[in-house]
């Protein structure tokens, strides 16, 4: 059975140019009950508004993965990296030790919409680094492909982490079953659309958890994507 988090339970900031959801807490918004799910700590969800964003800023200890929906997101940081996250990338930032880095909209005429995601790494002070890779609409249709994972198997990226993180397309009438080995559970994050999983109906910004076996998914009427999180 799944245990929901409906997008409009999610946390909320609201800046002039920045309109963020926390289906975890964080910031200033602060849940006991949603402090997030193994290993998963963050899921925000976040609308830059154009040419602004985060200024440099730093981070240790912590695996970050963003994922770009709509538009363009320009990633500066003090690894000497720099690069512009378009729907259908999946950037990791290793912060380890400790890095700076800085977010902008990287166009002056159109928003941009992305996932960032924070998994607690399984060591601490391991070495910053930095990795992006493309995974095209055509490899996520109708199945699961895998977008991380601890060893980076596959041409995923490499997560220090003992998470599979796949995403998915499915069109209506499209279904597929994920199962989950003993001692697993899951995260789903729909991003766009609407997905069903037995009885149950997710919108886009819903999350679900679950440590069902078997978890099968449908395309619930119209055109679905979703990131799925398989967790130790």
């Amino acid at each position: 059975m799944l245990q929901i988090r409906r997008s409009q339970d999610r946390g909320i900031t609201r800046l002039g140019w920045l309109d963020s959801r926390h289906t975890f807490s964080f910031g200033d918004y602060h849940d006991l009950a949603q402090m997030g799910f193994g290993p998963l700590r963050v899921i925000n969800e976040d609308r830059v508004e154009p040419g602004q964003g985060f200024g440099s800023h730093g981070h240790r200890d912590m695996e970050i993965l963003t994922c770009v929906l709509d538009g363009a997101l320009e990633h500066r940081d003090s690894l000497g990296t720099g690069s512009v996250i378009r729907p259908g990338d999946v950037q990791r930032m290793s912060a380890g030790t400790g890095v700076l880095h800085s977010e902008h909209n990287a166009s002056k005429s159109e928003p941009v919409h992305f996932l960032q995601i924070w998994i607690v790494p399984e060591a601490l002070g391991i070495e910053p680094s930095y990795e992006q890779k493309r995974f095209s609409a055509h490899e996520r249709a109708g199945a699961l492909r895998l977008l991380a994972s601890r060893g980076g198997r596959d041409g995923s990226l490499r997560v220090h982490q003992d998470v599979d993180l796949y995403g998915a397309v499915l069109q209506p009438g499209e279904s597929l079953t994920h199962s989950l080995r003993a001692g697993r559970r899951a995260w789903l994050q729909v991003t766009r659309g609407a997905l069903q999983s037995g009885s149950q109906r997710l919108q886009a910004g819903d999350g679900a958890a679950t440590i069902e076996e078997k978890l099968p998914l449908s395309a619930a009427g119209e055109t679905v994507e979703f990131l799925l999180f398989d967790l130790a």
